[in-house]
């Protein structure tokens, strides 16, 4: 629990946790030197649909993966999580799109729909030498919230659902995999958007969440020990900030006044660290165990260790926006009522389960189809990137919540 805290303890881990910081930090670069992987036929996304001369170069890009000889059953958006990009999910939409119609996008500040990253995909298919993307992490300055990203999410489904229509031939059931960030981005959406009765939200038949990030990370080891008790105050307080709980008034109260210490004091220092000057010192970078918790597959891990358009730094302001938008989840997530399959492993240290557990809890019986997996020895975050034959079985398990899924919107249409 958060009170029993002493300070001086606190004072010890938040100094060591900042050290960590600092030291992995300072030494980071970063290049590419291959186009970007793309897949699929590319489709550009203008601001407004209601007006071409606004479609740009720099638009909003879907790709879309249709069957080659059958008929699309249904149609599928997949939003990737933080830090990587949609070009790495080949695999996954030709897996797919042998039944369906599969289309991806890069949010903002992520792959193609990052300034740096485009640029220097454009020198790659010119003729040049690797480029350096060090700085592509720092489009993530200009993230208070996850807004711009759900707006993207918006623009991507309203194409989607159109693209749909067009390859399909007829209203076919839409699904969206979302995993991780992208898991946190969709479920905020469907949130905002849920009550509306037009838009493109209500053509969606059900949300498969991959890992969700509804949870703030356990990081293991000595790391754990030194910013875990940091990470559950951040979040203890800001749960707790100006918003009272279900608890006693003596609690109520401690709650309320450790949040209005503490919360302003950690915004202040994230916000500190993510300064211009300070931030290229301060940010940082993915440490190579993380690859360990992502897929037990040696071929991926080969893959991601040497992939240079995955961001491999995080601005500390990016870091407090994710968690803040977390707590403003919780505080509403029974409310979602779309229909999910939701796969999470126990021991995954990059979204915590008891986010997944919280979840379930509060909206499984919102609707007769959610379903969820637990994965009760794994500690892996990324399902659809797992080796063989687990990647199947879980493959498989989406297919056939998906076909119950289709079977029901097709008997109430």
């Amino acid at each position: 629990m958060v009170n029993c805290y002493r300070n001086g303890d606190l004072s010890i881990r938040i100094l060591w946790l900042l050290v960590i910081i600092l030291s992995t930090g300072c030494t980071h670069s970063q290049f590419v030197n291959e186009s970007y992987p793309r897949w699929g036929k590319e489709y550009r996304i203008p601001e407004s649909e209601t007006d071409p001369e606004l479609v740009q170069t720099d638009s909003l890009m879907l790709r879309v993966m249709k069957p080659e000889h059958n008929t699309a059953s249904a149609c599928i958006l997949l939003v990737h999580g933080m830090n990587e990009y949609i070009g790495r999910y080949s695999e996954v939409a030709r897996y797919f799109s042998r039944h369906h119609v599969v289309a991806g996008f890069d949010y903002y500040a992520h792959g193609l729909s990052n300034t740096v990253l485009r640029q220097a995909d454009r020198a790659q298919q010119a003729g040049s030498n690797k480029q350096d993307v060090s700085a592509a992490f720092l489009q993530q300055a200009a993230l208070e919230n996850l807004g711009p990203m759900r707006r993207d999410f918006d623009r991507a489904l309203g194409k989607t659902v159109q693209v749909c229509d067009q390859q399909a031939g007829s209203r076919k059931p839409v699904f969206i995999f979302a995993h991780s960030l992208g898991a946190l981005i969709t479920a905020s959406y469907f949130l905002k958007n849920q009550g509306k009765q037009d838009g493109p939200a209500k053509r969606v038949s059900g949300v498969v969440f991959l890992g969700p990030g509804f949870a703030v990370s356990e990081l293991p080891g000595w790391r754990g020990w030194l910013a875990n008790p940091v990470i559950k105050l951040s979040f203890h307080a800001e749960t707790h900030f100006l918003n009272p709980h279900d608890e006693s008034f003596p609690l109520m109260a401690f709650n309320q006044l450790l949040a209005m210490i503490v919360v302003p004091i950690l915004d202040g220092l994230f916000e500190m660290l993510s300064w211009p000057g300070i931030r290229n010192i301060a940010t940082p970078s993915t440490p190579d165990w993380v690859v360990d918790y992502l897929t037990d597959s040696v071929e991926e891990k080969l893959r991601l260790q040497a992939d240079g358009w995955i961001i491999r730094r995080s601005l500390m302001r990016y870091v407090k926006t994710i968690e803040n938008e977390i707590v403003l989840l919780r505080r509403h997530m029974d409310e979602f009522n779309i229909p999910y399959y939701l796969i999470y492993s126990a021991n995954d240290p990059l979204t915590a389960a008891w986010g997944s557990e919280d979840f379930i809890k509060a909206t499984l019986e919102n609707h007769a189809d959610n379903q969820f997996r637990l994965l009760p020895q794994s500690r892996y975050h990324q399902h659809l990137f797992l080796a063989q034959p687990s990647r199947s079985i879980l493959l498989d398990g989406i297919a056939q919540w998906m076909s119950k899924r289709i079977q029901a919107v097709t008997l109430i249409d």
